[in-house]
Protein backbone atom coordinates (compact mmCIF):
# COMPACT_ATOMS: atom_id res chain seq x y z
CA UNK A 1 0.00 0.00 0.00
CA UNK A 2 1.47 3.42 -0.76
CA UNK A 3 1.42 6.21 1.79
CA UNK A 4 1.91 9.77 1.04
CA UNK A 5 1.91 12.26 3.51
CA UNK A 6 1.57 16.42 3.05
CA UNK A 7 2.42 18.67 5.65
CA UNK A 8 1.63 22.59 5.04
CA UNK A 9 4.17 24.69 7.81
CA UNK A 10 2.21 28.20 7.93
CA UNK A 11 2.75 30.78 9.44
CA UNK A 12 -0.39 30.54 11.51
CA UNK A 13 -1.33 26.56 11.70
CA UNK A 14 -0.04 23.70 10.59
CA UNK A 15 -1.76 21.34 8.22
CA UNK A 16 -0.86 17.26 7.75
CA UNK A 17 -2.73 15.15 5.37
CA UNK A 18 -1.92 11.40 5.01
CA UNK A 19 -3.46 9.66 1.81
CA UNK A 20 -3.16 6.04 0.85
CA UNK A 21 -3.49 5.52 -2.79
CA UNK A 22 -4.61 9.10 -3.65
CA UNK A 23 -7.34 8.79 -1.22
CA UNK A 24 -7.49 11.09 2.24
CA UNK A 25 -6.60 8.05 4.94
CA UNK A 26 -6.15 10.87 8.51
CA UNK A 27 -5.57 14.50 8.44
CA UNK A 28 -4.85 16.99 11.08
CA UNK A 29 -4.58 20.89 12.02
CA UNK A 30 -2.21 22.55 14.91
CA UNK A 31 -1.76 26.26 15.48
CA UNK A 32 1.62 27.41 15.01
CA UNK A 33 4.11 27.56 17.97
CA UNK A 34 7.01 29.51 19.08
CA UNK A 35 8.79 26.23 18.45
CA UNK A 36 7.92 25.64 14.63
CA UNK A 37 9.58 22.51 14.65
CA UNK A 38 8.48 20.71 17.45
CA UNK A 39 5.07 21.58 16.90
CA UNK A 40 5.32 20.09 12.72
CA UNK A 41 6.69 17.39 14.16
CA UNK A 42 4.36 16.61 16.90
CA UNK A 43 1.43 16.99 14.39
CA UNK A 44 2.88 15.12 11.59
CA UNK A 45 3.64 12.32 14.20
CA UNK A 46 -0.19 12.31 16.15
CA UNK A 47 -1.93 12.17 12.40
CA UNK A 48 0.65 8.72 11.71
CA UNK A 49 -0.74 7.47 15.29
CA UNK A 50 -4.00 8.14 14.33
CA UNK A 51 -3.71 5.97 10.95
CA UNK A 52 -1.52 3.42 12.57
CA UNK A 53 0.87 3.87 10.06
CA UNK A 54 4.74 3.74 10.20
CA UNK A 55 7.03 6.73 8.96
CA UNK A 56 8.76 4.80 6.82
CA UNK A 57 6.13 3.72 4.89
CA UNK A 58 5.32 7.59 3.98
CA UNK A 59 6.84 9.85 1.33
CA UNK A 60 6.14 13.39 2.32
CA UNK A 61 6.63 16.67 0.66
CA UNK A 62 6.24 19.50 2.93
CA UNK A 63 5.06 23.11 2.13
CA UNK A 64 4.30 26.80 3.80
CA UNK A 65 5.96 29.46 5.33
CA UNK A 66 7.84 26.77 7.64
CA UNK A 67 8.64 24.10 5.05
CA UNK A 68 12.36 24.38 5.18
CA UNK A 69 11.81 22.88 9.30
CA UNK A 70 10.24 19.63 8.45
CA UNK A 71 11.55 16.93 9.22
CA UNK A 72 11.58 13.68 6.74
CA UNK A 73 9.99 15.52 4.12
CA UNK A 74 11.65 14.29 1.09
CA UNK A 75 10.99 17.46 -0.59
CA UNK A 76 9.99 21.20 -0.40
CA UNK A 77 7.26 22.73 -2.59
CA UNK A 78 5.84 25.96 -2.75
CA UNK A 79 2.44 27.02 -1.26
CA UNK A 80 1.52 28.16 -4.63
CA UNK A 81 2.00 25.07 -6.14
CA UNK A 82 0.50 23.16 -3.30
CA UNK A 83 -2.97 24.54 -3.61
CA UNK A 84 -3.08 24.93 -6.99
CA UNK A 85 -2.88 20.88 -6.75
CA UNK A 86 -5.27 20.50 -3.51
CA UNK A 87 -7.84 22.45 -5.74
CA UNK A 88 -7.54 21.11 -8.82
CA UNK A 89 -8.21 17.71 -7.07
CA UNK A 90 -11.47 19.10 -5.65
CA UNK A 91 -12.50 21.26 -8.74
CA UNK A 92 -11.17 20.26 -11.56
CA UNK A 93 -12.58 23.12 -13.72
CA UNK A 94 -11.22 25.49 -11.23
CA UNK A 95 -9.59 28.60 -13.32
CA UNK A 96 -8.38 31.01 -10.58
CA UNK A 97 -7.79 30.43 -7.16
CA UNK A 98 -7.58 33.25 -4.75
CA UNK A 99 -5.76 31.96 -0.95
CA UNK A 100 -5.50 33.94 1.69
CA UNK A 101 -3.65 32.70 4.81
CA UNK A 102 -2.09 33.97 7.91
CA UNK A 103 0.25 36.14 6.80
CA UNK A 104 -0.36 36.88 2.73
CA UNK A 105 -2.64 36.46 -0.35
CA UNK A 106 -2.54 35.34 -3.44
CA UNK A 107 -4.37 35.11 -6.94
CA UNK A 108 -3.47 31.94 -8.56
CA UNK A 109 -4.64 31.51 -12.63
CA UNK A 110 -4.65 27.98 -13.50
CA UNK A 111 -4.27 26.03 -16.78
CA UNK A 112 -6.28 22.71 -17.51
CA UNK A 113 -4.66 19.75 -15.02
CA UNK A 114 -4.09 22.25 -11.91
CA UNK A 115 -1.08 23.87 -13.79
CA UNK A 116 -0.04 26.99 -12.58
CA UNK A 117 -0.27 29.48 -15.40
CA UNK A 118 0.49 32.60 -13.78
CA UNK A 119 -0.10 33.95 -9.81
CA UNK A 120 0.15 37.37 -8.01
CA UNK A 121 1.22 37.62 -4.23
CA UNK A 122 1.04 40.17 -1.44
CA UNK A 123 3.45 39.27 1.51
CA UNK A 124 4.71 42.58 2.03
CA UNK A 125 1.58 43.84 4.11
CA UNK A 126 -0.73 41.95 6.83
CA UNK A 127 -3.47 43.96 5.55
CA UNK A 128 -4.03 41.75 2.99
CA UNK A 129 -4.64 38.60 5.05
CA UNK A 130 -6.00 36.83 8.03
CA UNK A 131 -3.92 38.87 10.30
CA UNK A 132 -5.84 42.00 9.57
CA UNK A 133 -8.97 39.71 10.60
CA UNK A 134 -7.09 38.88 13.79
CA UNK A 135 -6.37 42.18 14.87
CA UNK A 136 -9.64 43.61 13.58
CA UNK A 137 -11.67 41.10 15.64
CA UNK A 138 -9.20 41.68 18.55
CA UNK A 139 -10.19 45.29 18.62
CA UNK A 140 -14.22 44.90 18.26
CA UNK A 141 -14.05 42.21 20.83
CA UNK A 142 -15.31 39.65 18.76
CA UNK A 143 -14.14 36.06 18.19
CA UNK A 144 -12.78 35.31 14.89
CA UNK A 145 -15.54 32.89 13.66
CA UNK A 146 -17.89 35.87 14.35
CA UNK A 147 -16.58 38.77 12.33
CA UNK A 148 -18.37 37.50 9.28
CA UNK A 149 -22.21 37.22 11.07
CA UNK A 150 -21.06 40.87 12.61
CA UNK A 151 -20.55 42.13 9.46
CA UNK A 152 -23.62 41.04 7.93
CA UNK A 153 -25.97 43.31 10.54
CA UNK A 154 -24.12 46.24 9.05
CA UNK A 155 -26.91 48.63 7.43
CA UNK A 156 -24.20 51.17 6.15
CA UNK A 157 -20.22 49.90 5.55
CA UNK A 158 -17.75 51.89 7.25
CA UNK A 159 -15.01 53.19 4.44
CA UNK A 160 -11.76 52.05 5.37
CA UNK A 161 -8.97 53.65 3.83
CA UNK A 162 -5.80 52.44 5.51
CA UNK A 163 -3.57 50.04 3.51
CA UNK A 164 -1.89 49.45 6.76
CA UNK A 165 -2.72 47.29 9.76
CA UNK A 166 -1.32 48.95 12.32
CA UNK A 167 -2.77 52.81 10.51
CA UNK A 168 -5.90 51.11 10.12
CA UNK A 169 -6.40 49.53 13.83
CA UNK A 170 -6.15 53.53 14.70
CA UNK A 171 -8.39 54.17 12.08
CA UNK A 172 -11.02 51.85 13.41
CA UNK A 173 -10.12 53.37 17.12
CA UNK A 174 -11.33 56.83 15.28
CA UNK A 175 -13.97 55.20 14.03
CA UNK A 176 -15.32 53.51 17.10
CA UNK A 177 -15.14 56.86 19.05
CA UNK A 178 -17.35 58.37 16.42
CA UNK A 179 -19.87 56.23 17.08
CA UNK A 180 -19.90 53.85 14.31
CA UNK A 181 -21.06 50.78 15.01
CA UNK A 182 -18.86 47.48 15.17
CA UNK A 183 -21.15 45.59 12.47
CA UNK A 184 -20.65 48.53 10.03
CA UNK A 185 -17.07 48.41 10.73
CA UNK A 186 -16.41 44.74 10.20
CA UNK A 187 -18.67 45.15 7.05
CA UNK A 188 -16.02 47.37 6.01
CA UNK A 189 -12.79 45.63 6.82
CA UNK A 190 -13.94 42.31 5.09
CA UNK A 191 -15.19 44.67 1.94
CA UNK A 192 -11.34 46.67 2.33
CA UNK A 193 -9.79 43.14 2.47
CA UNK A 194 -12.49 42.08 -0.37
CA UNK A 195 -11.11 45.13 -2.77
CA UNK A 196 -7.09 44.44 -2.12
CA UNK A 197 -7.15 41.37 -3.35
CA UNK A 198 -9.07 42.54 -6.35
CA UNK A 199 -6.50 45.05 -7.23
CA UNK A 200 -4.07 42.25 -6.79
CA UNK A 201 -5.76 40.66 -9.44
CA UNK A 202 -5.58 43.18 -11.52
CA UNK A 203 -9.63 42.58 -13.23
CA UNK A 204 -7.94 39.40 -14.89
CA UNK A 205 -10.44 37.06 -12.88
CA UNK A 206 -11.12 33.75 -14.71
CA UNK A 207 -14.19 31.86 -13.70
CA UNK A 208 -14.53 29.63 -12.50
CA UNK A 209 -13.13 31.13 -9.00
CA UNK A 210 -12.24 29.19 -5.81
CA UNK A 211 -11.52 30.76 -2.58
CA UNK A 212 -9.05 28.50 -0.20
CA UNK A 213 -7.22 29.50 2.80
CA UNK A 214 -7.67 30.14 6.25
CA UNK A 215 -9.55 33.53 5.85
CA UNK A 216 -12.17 31.03 3.14
CA UNK A 217 -13.45 30.01 6.97
CA UNK A 218 -14.61 33.25 7.41
CA UNK A 219 -18.32 33.52 6.90
CA UNK A 220 -19.18 36.50 4.26
CA UNK A 221 -15.85 36.87 3.17
CA UNK A 222 -16.93 35.01 -0.40
CA UNK A 223 -19.46 37.33 -1.03
CA UNK A 224 -16.97 40.36 -0.11
CA UNK A 225 -14.81 39.11 -2.86
CA UNK A 226 -17.31 38.13 -5.46
CA UNK A 227 -18.83 41.97 -5.00
CA UNK A 228 -14.87 43.19 -5.78
CA UNK A 229 -14.00 41.31 -8.73
CA UNK A 230 -17.46 40.72 -9.76
CA UNK A 231 -17.81 37.15 -10.69
CA UNK A 232 -18.88 34.60 -8.37
CA UNK A 233 -16.37 32.77 -5.92
CA UNK A 234 -17.12 29.19 -4.46
CA UNK A 235 -15.66 28.00 -0.98
CA UNK A 236 -13.38 25.20 -1.83
CA UNK A 237 -14.23 22.49 0.77
CA UNK A 238 -11.92 22.28 3.64
CA UNK A 239 -10.27 25.23 2.83
CA UNK A 240 -7.35 25.18 5.44
CA UNK A 241 -6.49 21.75 3.93
CA UNK A 242 -5.99 22.51 0.11
CA UNK A 243 -2.47 23.45 0.33
CA UNK A 244 -1.06 20.08 2.43
CA UNK A 245 -3.68 18.04 -0.05
CA UNK A 246 -1.96 19.45 -2.80
CA UNK A 247 1.70 18.24 -1.03
CA UNK A 248 0.46 15.25 -0.77
CA UNK A 249 -0.95 14.57 -4.16
CA UNK A 250 2.68 15.77 -4.99
CA UNK A 251 4.52 13.51 -2.61
CA UNK A 252 2.33 10.51 -4.40
CA UNK A 253 4.26 11.24 -7.09
CA UNK A 254 7.85 11.15 -6.05
CA UNK A 255 9.46 8.60 -8.43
Amino acid sequence: MTFSAGIDAGSRTIKVVLLRAGEVMARGIADQGITQEAEIERLYACVLEEAEVERGAVRAVATGYARNLVRGAEKTVTEITCHARGVARLAPGARTVIEIGGQDSKVLWLEAGGLVRDFAMNDRCAAGSGRFLETVAMRLSVPLPELGALAAKSTAPAVINSTCVVFAETEIIGLLAAGTSPADIAAGILGSLARRVAVLAGGQIVPPVYFTGGVALAPGMDDALAEAIGCPVVVAPDPQYTGALGAALLAGELA
